[in-house]
């Protein structure tokens, strides 16, 4: 039997705090990662990497509003889109390059992909995930008058839209026989593109955006993954987190980790998420979660750090 894994990467994973987010920073980022992922694949895993794109859909929409009296702004969903393919991009190249140089002939293919969502999903009527930049009292009102939800943060206003929760990977068979003739894929960037199934038309696209980690793990039943390696910027997960009586989770077993999920210790709109994607992974049939910092993928899954949790 061949082991797969899905390698989750965090939205931040490639523009780190203080940096400017340029192409040239985003690339140098890329290949720390991607050394990484080599000595997996080296390892005798078959993988498929997902990533999140907050800081990148983010830049596109301010470039939208910005240029929307000189070309046509673009909807959400094909923002989603254009920042998988740029991201894709990124770690197709940089992936492509360390597996040349590690004598490892594999391809690699970075495919846009669709999330199968509810279209009476709850989420559509209370909007809660912040996407784009920050904006003054001064600029909200137009935001309004545009259409867009909004909500105050205490650093400003930030648009915020629905996000359904993943049913299903439409491409799930197509990234399945891709890695049965040996293909390394990226897919459901940015959680991927939401979409309904709607009688008498089929796939429609939808203004959303799916959590990252929770699409990944529909990918991980989808292809019968053993492992979901989660990659964020904590080296651990915490109970208390931020708090002085903080304390780090290293070996947890599902029963612990729901419990600690029900008892509310992981923040919705951070390691939350992380933690219910873990907990469906498990009870799905999957063998492990192991939840570390983006730059410690390799020693986490060697067991020296990160989180792991089992049934």
């Amino acid at each position: 039997m061949r082991k797969k894994a899905v390698i989750a990467l965090g939205g931040n994973a490639l523009i780190k705090e203080g940096q400017e987010g340029t192409i040239y920073e985003q690339f140098a980022n890329t290949r720390k990662i991607t050394k990484n992922i080599v000595k997996m694949i080296k390892d005798g895993w078959d993988v498929v990497i997902t990533h999140g794109n907050g800081p990148q859909v983010g830049s596109i929409l301010l470039q939208n509003d910005i240029a929307k009296d000189v070309t046509p702004p673009m909807p959400l969903g094909i923002c989603v889109a254009e920042s998988e393919g740029l991201i894709g991009y990124m770690i197709q190249q940089c992936l492509s390059n360390d597996l040349h140089k590690a004598e490892v002939d594999r391809p690699v293919v970075a495919l846009i992909t669709q999330v199968l969502v509810e279209k009476n999903d709850p989420s559509f009527k209370k909007p809660s995930k912040p996407i784009g930049p920050f904006y003054s009292d001064s600029e909200v009102e137009e935001l309004k008058n545009e259409g867009f939800q909004v909500k105050k943060y205490s650093e400003g206003w930030r648009i915020v839209a629905p996000s359904p929760d993943p049913k299903s990977i439409v491409e799930g068979d197509i990234i399945n026989k891709m890695l049965e003739d040996d293909i390394i894929v990226i897919a459901s960037g940015g959680g991927g593109m939401p979409v309904i199934e709607r009688e008498g038309w089929g796939l429609d696209g939808l203004e959303a955006v799916i959590d990252k980690d929770l699409a990944s793990e529909r990918l991980a039943e989808a292809i019968n993954a053993e492992l979901l390696l989660i990659l964020t910027d904590v080296e651990k997960v915490y109970l208390n987190y931020g708090k002085e009586n903080q304390k780090a989770l290293d070996n947890v077993s599902l029963k612990d980790i729901k419990k600690y999920y029900d008892e509310g210790h992981f923040s919705p709109g951070e390691m939350g998420p992380k933690i219910l994607a873990a907990i469906r992974f498990i009870e799905s049939g999957g063998k492990k979660v192991i939840i570390s910092d983006v730059e410690r993928g390799w020693e986490a899954y060697s067991g020296k750090t990160g989180t792991h949790i089992t049934n």
